[in-house]
């Protein structure tokens, strides 16, 4: 589980190179999409206008890590989930949370109903899609929670590395497979499955959800009066943005699909996204509440003789940037 991403090369990488010239950078964890509706809204609504910062969104993908663009000084700050910047600062990068605008995990298991899984303890024998690149700490610590091996074995699972896609599932290679309630899921719907077909298994109604999207800054950035003054200034506008967006779902999905360079996203589907994201920004303010962390933290420790991190982390949020913002 340790070995995701970084060397001492990698972490040799942070700072040597200056992030672009905007004043702020961000690099979103995926396409653009409504996931990420809030920055875009708050560029296109003139929030960070208002601020007097110039914010310079980088859409992400298969092939872009987060953390290793924040190594090399790529981004200012970017949007990540808590697992995976935990385990990135336990081999060195020191990421530390400022904001946290998800409120709640859109992650779960859909699963067909003819494997006749109706709890967690029917995975053993079973084939799970789970993503890699960090994205599969929640899973592993979930079954490490249930006592289920990841190992193959009989009594328990065989992991079978899923690509950013619904096909395991929809070509029968799995019984289960990792999906987000505002994106996979409905890619299930949309190839002809239906709701009775499937059965899910959200990690908020498990107990092992842990926080997605948040905002993550290098921890020597924010020795800097100027860096701090302009997170503060990010962090408002963009707040403001997902708020907006929350109170206006379809113009939001519209925004996004008009910074869609790629031009792989369709109308309904972003608008089906966004207001399935804006349950999950609702009740957030943008400041992390520490039940949170300490939660996701617990989950993250519980993992057997191998738990995704080792140590309990220590600096690795602050309230001050929204304490200033928000206030």
């Amino acid at each position: 589980m340790k070995n995701w991403m970084m060397g001492a090369s990698l972490v040799a990488l942070w700072a040597a190179s200056p992030a672009a010239a905007a004043d702020v950078t961000l690099q979103l964890k995926w396409v653009t999409q409504a996931q990420f509706a809030g920055y875009y809204v708050a560029q296109e609504e003139g929030f960070y206008d208002d601020e007097g910062i110039d914010v310079e969104i980088l859409a992400g993908g298969p092939d872009v890590a987060p953390a290793q663009v924040m190594a090399g000084g790529g981004a200012d700050v970017t949007v990540d989930w808590m697992p995976s910047a935990l385990a990135a600062r336990e081999k060195g990068l020191p990421l530390v949370n400022i904001a946290q605008p998800f409120k709640t995990s859109g992650m779960m298991l859909t699963c067909l109903k003819e494997n006749e899984i109706e709890t967690p303890e029917d995975f053993r024998g079973k084939t799970l899609g789970v993503w890699f690149g960090g994205n599969e700490y929640p899973f592993l610590s979930w079954m490490s929670t249930l006592g289920i091996p990841t190992d193959g074995s009989d009594n328990g699972v065989e992991v079978l590395k899923q690509g950013f896609n619904v096909d395991p599932l929809l070509q029968k290679q799995a019984a289960c497979i990792s999906t987000m309630t505002y994106n996979e899921y409905w890619q299930l719907i949309d190839a002809g499955l239906t709701p009775d077909q499937l059965v899910t298994f959200k990690y908020e109604d498990e107990g092992v959800a842990t926080l997605e999207d948040g905002l993550w800054v290098l921890e020597d950035n924010l020795k800097d009066p100027a860096f701090r003054e302009k997170m503060v200034k990010f962090v408002r506008a963009s707040m403001k943005g997902w708020k907006w967006a929350e109170e206006n779902p379809d113009e939001a999905a519209m925004i996004v699909l008009d910074n869609d360079m790629s031009g792989a996203q369709t109308e309904e589907h972003q608008k089906r996204m966004m207001s399935e994201v804006a349950k999950l920004t609702a009740g957030s303010n943008g400041a992390l509440d520490p039940a949170d962390y300490e939660r996701t933290v617990e989950v993250l420790m519980n993992g057997g003789s191998d738990p995704v991190i080792s140590a309990r982390p220590e600096g690795a949020y602050t309230l001050d940037i929204t304490d200033e913002a928000l206030n």
